[in-house]
């Protein structure tokens, strides 16, 4: 099966492939506005500490199971189960990264919106105006369901050129160019006024702002910003060879992920704090709050501030773009092996689905406001299930099926590439998937809910 699959043709294709795919929209978006909501730097580390202590040993989790059954995710957790019933924990994670794509494709349309506006002059005006811009925009009948479709439709012509000529070669282009686009942001948002204020609060920790809540953040951030239980690196990882590391790969990783959200958070707190505006805003940040940071700082400059607003919104786009890749593979590889439709049939039943579902839950914003469940609407809803819910239920399982279930020669034969690598911390790993993470897990999973 390996070999009509397909796998990752070189180390870096692997790394910036599954990096890419764990970055997206909540880097420059979710990890810079909960970053300004608790404390700056001091969250920072607290976050890197969570993504030490749970995040790499559950993307190990995943990435393990992936590559020893070098099926979908579904097939994946039976193979390594022996057929048992934890191949409903991967087909949760099918469900997972289905429902996320359905509505995580309306967002990422939205970039491409701001893109087209950016060139055309109009993200230009007072803040009322972004805030109406936005509302009416997003609320519209066909345009948001139009960009939608448009990147979902860049999202197919991805995945139906398979693994290497697909996946790897887009990620091998799109990822540098998102560090690029990340750079010159930085360097234009360090170049403002008190700029250095941004740097002061994101990188000189201030404890006395650290609470419990804090911690749970941290844990949160952590987890989703790695694309955990979405299917996605269980996926991935059954393209990876016999000889990649796992665990060299899971760190690498991380440290893009996070790398990625430092530099954003070196572009929005400089710009925000430059002219007084507290990027804490929300959701917002991206659509509202930030097109007026740009209208303040740059204002002066106006070919400047054109610039900055057209490159922003194409590094949004890049890294939307890189995470649908990512969760439309786990369904497309999932229907191609279960249906035997082959790539790219699978993958038009995906991409049709996904504008489909993309279409309902951008009307649901809007004319369809009736299209609603427990009195959020269907867009909202999704998002806050698969978050709350779908996520933390799937990682909480995984980590049991690896720490309770598997044999834990599986588990070194795995870690340590069949005694070829000398990894001396496989019973701390251990360890930590039997109790640590599933503890953190049950504590974000309450945290979501709003139950502590």
């Amino acid at each position: 099966m390996s070999s009509e699959r397909g796998n990752f043709g070189t180390r870096l294709g692997v790394i910036l492939a599954t990096a890419g795919g764990a970055v997206g929209l909540g880097n420059v978006w979710r990890f810079p506005y909960v970053t300004g909501q608790n404390g700056g730097a001091a969250f920072i580390l607290i976050y890197i500490g969570c993504v030490l202590v749970m995040g790499i040993p559950v993307m190990l989790c995943e990435m393990m199971i992936g590559r020893h059954a070098q099926a979908n995710t579904a097939r994946a957790y039976s193979i390594m189960g022996n057929g048992t019933a934890w191949k409903l924990v991967g087909l949760l994670g099918v469900l997972t990264s289905a429902l996320i794509l359905g509505y995580y494709s309306v967002v990422s349309g939205w970039t491409l919106q701001y893109i087209f506006s950016s060139i055309a002059g109009n993200i230009h005006g007072t803040p009322e105006y972004f805030k109406e811009y936005f509302t009416a925009f997003s609320t519209h009948p066909i345009k948001p369901i139009m960009w939608g479709a448009l990147l979902i439709g860049m999202t197919h012509f991805v995945i139906v050129h398979g693994v290497q000529d697909g996946i790897e070669k887009a990620s091998k282009i799109m990822m540098p160019i998102l560090f690029v686009l990340l750079i010159i942001l930085m360097i234009c948002a360090l170049s403002l006024p008190n700029a250095w204020k941004g740097v002061e609060f994101l990188l000189k920790p201030d404890f006395s702002k650290v609470t419990g809540k804090t911690f749970l953040e941290a844990l949160g951030q952590s987890f989703f910003s790695l694309s955990i239980a979405m299917g996605c690196l269980c996926t991935y990882a059954s393209y990876f060879k016999r000889e990649t590391r796992l665990l060299p790969s899971a760190l690498q990783i991380a440290a893009i992920d996070t790398m990625v959200a430092v530099l954003a958070g070196l572009i929005i707190f400089p710009a925000a704090l430059s002219v007084g505006v507290q990027p804490d805003s929300g959701p917002s940040l991206i659509f509202i709050t930030l097109p007026n940071v740009f209208e303040q700082a740059f204002g002066s400059m106006p070919f400047v501030e054109y610039v900055v607003s057209i490159l922003f919104y194409l590094l949004l786009t890049i890294a939307a773009l890189t995470s649908n890749i990512s969760i439309h593979e786990v369904s497309t590889s999932f229907l191609s092996e279960e249906l035997h439709l082959g790539r790219r049939n699978a993958a038009r039943l995906v991409t049709l689905y996904a504008v489909i579902t993309g279409g309902i839950c951008s009307l649901s914003l809007g004319m369809w406001d009736w299209c609603s469940l427990f009195g959020m609407p269907l867009f909202d809803f999704l998002d806050w299930f698969t978050a709350n819910c779908c996520l933390p239920v799937g990682a909480f399982f995984t980590c049991l099926f690896i720490g309770w279930y598997v044999d834990h020669k599986v588990v070194h034969d795995e870690i340590t590439n069949w005694g070829t690598t000398n990894v001396r911390f496989v019973h701390l790993f251990v360890l930590a998937v039997k109790y640590i993470c599933p503890l953190f897990i049950i504590c974000v999973f309450l945290h979501q809910l709003g139950w502590i």
